[in-house]
């Protein structure tokens, strides 16, 4: 950080945590919406493909001019090499940013525990003013093992602070009050339970002191994820062809993702089409088309779009428990000759 500059004291920070497809995306996009106008917020997000989205879809709606400073952490767990990557990033935000508040997305399949074990670390004590955790649950999904028997599922629930029954407005009879039993098994017991639709979460819930659940002072984590040792598909110059594909498995989960230089234009009809008949539990993109520049976001309930100020080039990433073949030929037949 700038040593010329004053100390960075007691950031008002928050993780917003949640698994795939549940709706932090929307929630986030809801927030930064809804930020008071003299505020500068930075967004640190965590992306488990490698190709990096989510910061895209963020600067194509928000800007710097506006007090909004974006960060990304593709690749997985952004908590990996005892926390390097994440510490970076967020040290480099911090400096530019200055913010008055401080939103952090782990990836849906990233261990917020480990997060939550960095930013409450001597080197940031002073620096963040950890405030409320929110985990954003789809209760319909509390009827499906894939989810009840992930532990990364389970230990975003029980760190919470608060939990956002998110979608509410697609539950069925019953979904509400499962919801609640489970928090109540898995969560602290002063864990509150909020419902919304559409990731519509009030300004006002993101304060107050959060409660460490789940922390250990003394801990440290080991885990699984695969560590960094070559440059991110995100970072890479682009070849010759104008285009890269990159693929990640982990935690049963596998990714797979290309970026389009900006000289690669996309027929709108032909990739609208194409975007319908993916199906996976998460999708994102961002896409230069022959008319305008969309962002994309599909979940096992819809595809959204919505159209962007800018991109410096096109994106898309997909995350499934099945294999996707075959995608890039289809892909490649929606640019423009």
């Amino acid at each position: 950080m700038n040593s010329n500059a004053a100390p960075i004291l007691a950031v008002p920070t928050n993780i917003i945590t949640g698994f795939l497809g549940v709706g932090k995306t929307s929630a986030i996009l809801h927030l930064l919406k809804n930020k008071p106008s003299n505020e500068r917020w930075a967004v640190l997000v965590n992306e488990f493909g490698e190709i990096g989205v989510d910061g895209s879809l963020f600067e194509g709606t928000h800007t710097k001019q506006q007090g909004v400073f974006i960060r990304e952490v593709p690749g997985g767990c952004m908590c990996c090499a005892a926390g390097l990557p994440m510490q970076i990033a967020l040290s480099q935000l911090l400096s530019e940013a200055r913010p008055d508040r401080l939103l952090i997305e782990p990836t849906g399949l990233g261990h917020p525990k480990e997060v939550l074990e960095v930013l409450t670390s001597e080197y940031y004590q002073e620096v963040l003013a950890l405030q409320k955790t929110l985990t954003l649950v789809d209760a319909r999904t509390l009827s499906d093992e894939r989810y009840t028997n992930h532990a990364t599922f389970n230990q975003q629930i029980a760190m919470a602070d608060l939990i956002v029954g998110n979608k509410v407005d697609l539950y069925r009879e019953g979904d509400t009050a499962k919801l609640a039993n489970y928090v109540k098994e898995r969560a602290a017991p002063q864990t509150e339970i909020v419902l919304t639709q559409n990731g519509d979460i009030p300004f006002a819930l993101l304060s107050g002191p959060s409660a460490n659940h789940l922390l250990n002072p003394h801990g440290h984590h080991h885990h699984h994820h695969h560590k960094q040792d070559k440059p991110l598909a995100s970072e890479l110059p682009l070849p010759e062809s104008g285009f890269l594909k990159a693929e990640n498995q982990d935690e049963g989960y596998s990714s797979i993702g290309w970026r389009f230089s900006a000289s690669k234009v996309f027929d709108y009809q032909k990739l609208s089409a194409f975007l319908l008949t993916i199906r996976a539990v998460r999708m994102k993109a961002v896409f230069i088309t022959n008319t305008g520049v969309f962002g994309y976001n599909l979940t096992l309930d819809a595809l959204d779009e919505m159209e962007l100020d800018d991109a410096m080039e096109s994106r898309i990433e997909i995350i499934s428990d099945q294999q996707h073949d075959n995608l890039e030929p289809n892909l490649l037949d929606c640019v423009l000759a």
